[in-house]
């Protein structure tokens, strides 16, 4: 079972991975993580990309393709993977491609979850932080019993100032002019299997589930 999972900032990735991973034994691959361990591990690709980050620059394809490589080579991925993060652009797409007919495996479904920009909007702009504490609320999904209050400890709440509007909105749109080529890459391919994401967590968990027991 190989999937990819893409979904734009907000769209519950991250929730929905924890429930893939856990019913159906595949490791969950996130790019950034996978990174991270490549890095604090100093391995040749590692401190290759360590270079580039150090220097605020974006990481060679052929050095993030290398580490996904390495990855998706370690033996808990022989059931299968879900990966998160990669592909990116096309060209990542064809190489990951390339990649896994080496191995002589293929991508199996590519799952999107779909989320209406403005509902994103509320989503990623309505978390708020807990300056003592660092404890985390959102006015709409998970507001504190007193406004502006943090339960635990009384402290003071406030938005980062990545969650306002107009720094959200830009997030959004960028990654929804990138998304679009690679949506339209695996729809042609008949891989792209869109899931509607604005549905409560266990209904979009089911969706995913239907889905991918095709598979089995």
């Amino acid at each position: 079972m190989q999937v990819i999972f893409m979904g734009l900032p907000g769209a519950g990735k991250g929730t929905q991975a924890e429930r893939i991973t856990e019913k159906f034994g595949i490791p969950h691959i996130s790019t950034g993580d996978i990174f991270r361990a490549a890095m604090a591990e100093e391995t040749p690709l590692g401190l290759k990309a360590k270079e580039y980050v150090e220097k605020g620059q974006l990481v060679p394809d052929e050095v993030t393709i290398g580490i996904v490589r390495e990855r998706l080579s370690r033996p808990d991925t022989k059931e299968g993977f879900l990966l998160d993060g990669f592909p990116r652009t096309v060209p990542q797409a064809e190489a990951l491609e390339q990649v896994l007919e080496e191995m002589n495996r293929e991508i199996n479904h590519v799952i999107h979850l779909n989320v209406d920009r403005e509902r994103l909007l509320s989503r990623l702009t309505g978390r708020r932080i807990c300056r003592s504490c660092g404890s985390a609320y959102h006015v709409i999904f998970n507001p504190p019993k007193v406004e502006e209050k943090c339960d635990k400890c009384g402290g003071e709440l406030y938005q980062r100032k990545d969650d306002t509007i107009e720094t959200v909105a830009t997030r959004l749109d960028v990654n929804i002019q990138e998304q679009k080529p690679l949506l339209q890459f695996y729809d042609v391919k008949g891989l792209l299997r869109t899931i509607d994401g604005e549905a409560n967590i266990n209904e979009v968990s089911e969706q995913i589930s239907s889905v991918l027991r095709d598979i089995l």
